[in-house]
């Protein structure tokens, strides 16, 4: 997407510190048309020779990590330039003067002809409206098929090499029949195109996904951000985990129903990435206090089990976390993350490439 000539000195000192951690992690926030920033992310990491071991998504997250997993890594780039100009492919105005005003008007248009023509190789809007469906009918439960999208997975992505065991993948989603949040996880299963789509079904736009009888939302209904299963995973493996989230915490307070409805989801979609890591942080700083009482205690009076603790506590991997954070410029509004113009999707890949890039620079 972005041509770069490769820092081979940030390159030799990136590599240096992979090695001191058993596991790379990506770890990616769902955020619709936010999603290339992602793309520039792992652009950065690859130029940087970082490769990483474990990736793991939510809807747009799941479907950039997929590709990343599904390539060898001498394709990879291509493979997500290729899904985000099929995806963002749509002219809308060849020429765009500058200034905020003239980006609000572009943005606007575009997000308003995703809602009635849908985005190529992703989804298309149903007919007829799923109101004039009866109950039960396949149209009846979103206002846009995805059929699209499977084709366009199974062209980028070589699942044999998804599922081969090298890397591992997760990817995260929600049973719609028990409201539980669930993850498709290679070590545990063949992730298919059907898994991904899972993750990505965001209702009402979206169709729930059937997967061996069961049928699935997107799972940024329940937590946009899948840290939480990265943490809970194999605690003796130490890891370097970069978080890269498409909606950020933090923001101005509103000042007009623009601002409000761009704000609360905002707040909404970056659900549990500071208690994730919060939590983290206390349950091990409690595990440490208990590490050094246990300790302190003779050997001999010892039970077996608070032994296996001691064990556990002091195999303890190191767990470290670059948090990359998509920073919204004000021209985008409420629709940021359904505006797919190629305009959009460049600069957003540009702002991830580039905030990375100067992250390592600044390690």
């Amino acid at each position: 997407m972005l041509e770069r000539t490769r820092n081979k000195a940030v390159a030799a000192s990136i590599e240096e510190i992979t090695a001191q951690y058993d596991r790379i992690a990506l770890v990616f926030q769902g955020g619709g048309a936010l999603g290339a920033y992602q793309a520039g992310v792992y652009q950065a990491l690859s130029d940087a020779g970082c490769e990483p071991t474990w990736l793991s998504g939510v809807s747009i997250g799941a479907i950039n990590a997929s590709i990343i997993a599904g390539n060898e890594p001498s394709r990879r780039l291509e493979r997500l330039e290729q899904f985000w100009q099929t995806i963002s492919g749509r002219k809308i105005w060849a020429y765009t003067p500058e200034g905020d005003i003239y980006r609000d008007i572009r943005n606007r248009t575009s997000s308003w002809m995703t809602m009635m023509m849908g985005q190529p190789g992703f989804f298309k809007p149903r007919s007829p409206n799923p109101w004039f469906e009866q109950p039960g009918a396949e149209g009846a439960t979103s206002f846009y098929n995805t059929a699209e999208l499977k084709d366009t997975l199974e062209s980028l992505i070589d699942f044999d090499i998804l599922n081969d065991g090298r890397k591992r993948l997760s990817v995260g989603a929600v049973n719609v029949r028990t409201g539980n949040f669930v993850y498709f996880d290679t070590d545990k299963v063949r992730i298919g195109p059907e898994h991904i789509m899972a993750s990505g079904a965001l209702p009402p736009a979206f169709p729930s996904i059937r997967i061996e009888g069961e049928y699935y939302w997107d799972g940024g209904i329940v937590s946009n951000t899948p840290l939480q299963y990265l943490l809970d995973q194999e605690e003796d493996r130490s890891s370097l985990v970069f978080q890269v989230d498409l909606f950020s915490a933090r923001g101005a307070l509103p000042r007009g129903m623009a601002d409000v409805l761009s704000r609360h989801k905002d707040i909404m979609y970056s659900s549990r990435t500071r208690q994730n890591t919060d939590n983290f942080q206390r349950i091990h700083a409690l595990k440490m206090k208990l590490l050094d009482a246990l300790k302190r205690v003779p050997p001999e009076l010892l039970k077996e089990g608070e032994r296996d603790l001691i064990a556990d506590y002091s195999d303890a991997g190191v767990v470290n976390i670059v948090h990359l954070i998509y920073q919204h410029k004000g021209y985008e509004g409420h629709a940021k993350d359904y505006e797919f113009s190629g305009t959009s999707m460049r600069e957003h890949w540009e702002m991830g490439l580039e905030d990375t890039e100067r992250t390592l620079r600044h390690r």
